[in-house]
């Protein structure tokens, strides 16, 4: 067993002073407040619980950065998906292995210390599935187990390019599967994970998953998290308009029996009505500001959300700048370019916008992965310590707002199932990890 000191903690209750808790083995066992340290105590000036990351491609970590470029005058998602289609045309299992590994030490580094791996890669080269049909789900599982992070996997199911059942093009040979083959995948997945592991799963989209098979395989999830791509760009829903006469939020709470087991990842354009039921719903928007203003994508109705009690969540997507914090800076100063007004997403009793950003998405994050989240009895001992006080000085709302708006290498410690993976900001492992993923890219882009 082993015992912590905090000076401020942030518990379910909200900060508290003189916070000891013991650490019995993965799992946080007693959590006592107002207290002296004891002899043999950990001492830390602050401690946060460690953010769930809701939406993750590891692979894509690899091609950061290589899309910058303008090809054409109408550069956007859909050109920036042909890039990653070249990318991903030559990687191995090992490949996708030592990209995730990388991807997944830059979350711990940041503060996230659970990751929803949206995991569609899963056929070889020639678009034909594997011996073992979980060939690439065992790369992610390796890479969550070498990292040390918590794993929610959420296998994809991805048959086709467009509305209506159109049949994939070549760049999506390695993602295809029929119903059939995706139940094979699923189980083969599942037969993978380690004891605090889940599984959830992941149509793609509703281009990529037609009605009939919606509901094909949304039994396979049980009781497990639902996640699904919707409404992120403007051309996806003019399309899904021009399919079903429904927009695809609209037609997913219509038709999907949506409720807290959903998330539905950016979900960025919606009209009033849509985010309203949205919100109604119980379901979490799984928001990923970084990626989405790295592809124009546009900018999600948080505010109208907000006002709603909708429950969101933060993911990485992309992995085009992996930070916790900065997914949350995002999120917000994108609000205030949109209204031009400032401390958009607070209100009247959470005024602090780090501690509401905060306290929200680790909420939704939790359910979406469906991981209980937060320094308590019995939960897993996953917490960040933030280190810098004179930076983070102040009451503890101060200390949150100054790490997700003014602060840089604030994270001293990342402790993930009561193991510590960071120290002095810096993964125990991540040399190792990242001299591979420098040999692996080299070899990939030369």
């Amino acid at each position: 067993m082993t015992q912590f000191w905090f000076d401020r903690a942030w518990l379910p209750t909200g900060w508290a002073r003189g916070v000891r808790v013991t650490i019995d083995g993965a799992r946080f066992g007693s959590v006592t407040v107002g207290v002296e340290s004891a002899p043999g105590d950990q001492r830390h000036a602050l401690a946060i619980p460690g953010l769930p990351n809701v939406h993750s491609h590891g692979f894509q970590r690899g091609m950061a950065g290589l899309s910058e470029r303008r090809g054409r005058p109408d550069d956007d998602f859909w050109s920036w998906r042909e890039v990653m289609y070249r990318f991903l045309d030559r990687l191995t299992p090992d490949d996708v292995a030592a990209i995730t590994a990388l991807a997944y030490v830059e979350m711990l580094e940041t503060g996230f210390t659970r990751v929803g791996e949206f995991h569609y890669l899963h056929n070889d080269t020639d678009g034909r599935r594997y011996a073992d049909p979980a060939a690439m789900a065992a790369a992610i599982v390796a890479a969550a187990g070498e990292s040390g992070i918590g794993l929610t996997l959420l296998p994809v199911f991805y048959a086709h390019s467009d509305f209506g059942g159109v049949a994939p093009v070549h760049g999506q040979r390695r993602f295809v599967s029929d119903v059939d083959g995706f139940v094979a995948l699923v189980e083969a997945s599942r037969a993978l994970l380690p004891a605090d592991a889940n599984l959830g799963i992941a149509p793609h989209s509703l281009r990529a998953v037609t009605a009939d098979e919606l509901t094909a395989i949304l039994p396979l999830a049980g009781t497990g998290p639902v996640h699904i791509h919707a409404a992120e760009q403007v051309k996806e829903v003019a399309a899904s308009v021009a399919h079903s006469g429904a927009r695809p939020v609209e037609w997913l709470l219509a038709n999907a029996d949506v409720d807290a087991r959903w998330c539905l990842i950016h979900a960025t354009h919606m009209t009033d009505a849509e985010t309203r039921a949205l919100a109604e719903s119980g379901a979490v928007a799984g928001l990923c500001p970084v990626t989405e203003a790295n592809l124009g994508d546009g900018i999600f109705p948080a505010e109208t959300y907000r006002l709603a009690q909708g429950r969101i969540a933060i993911g990485t997507d992309s992995n085009i700048c992996i930070d916790a914090a900065g997914e949350l800076r995002m999120m917000e100063y994108a609000q205030r370019l949109a209204h031009r007004r400032r401390a958009v997403l607070a209100d009247e009793t959470e005024t602090s916008v780090g501690a509401a950003l905060f306290a929200r998405t680790l909420a939704g994050g939790a359910q979406a992965l469906q991981h209980a989240a937060g320094i308590a009895p019995g939960n897993s001992a996953d917490f960040v310590t933030l280190a810098d006080p004179e930076t983070l000085a102040g009451a503890g709302d101060d200390a949150l707002d100054r790490w997700v708006f003014a602060s840089r290498g604030a994270i001293d410690g990342v402790w993930r199932g009561g193991v510590q993976r960071v120290a002095d900001g810096r993964h125990v492992g991540g040399d190792a990890i990242r001299a591979r993923y420098r040999a692996t890219l080299a070899r990939l882009i030369a």
